[in-house]
């Protein structure tokens, strides 16, 4: 199981990107699943692999909500 943010600073603009993955309770992210983001400001859309906790930034080396 992986802790996936709310919220993602967007690569283009710097705004503020929301998950528009469902979360469900009974079938958390794992690992390689892909979730989706979207841009309140410029409206991009970002598709992010879920990392695992081998990755050179793990979310632990990672300040929170740098994902």
């Amino acid at each position: 199981m992986v802790d996936v943010p709310e919220n993602i600073v967007c690569v283009d603009c710097g705004g503020k990107c929301h998950l528009l993955t469902p979360r469900d309770d009974e079938i958390p992210f794992r690992p390689g699943d892909i979730v989706a983001y979207r841009c309140e400001d410029c409206v991009d859309r970002w598709d992010v692999v879920v990392p695992d906790g081998d990755d050179e930034a793990s979310a632990g080396d990672r300040p929170s909500g740098d994902w």
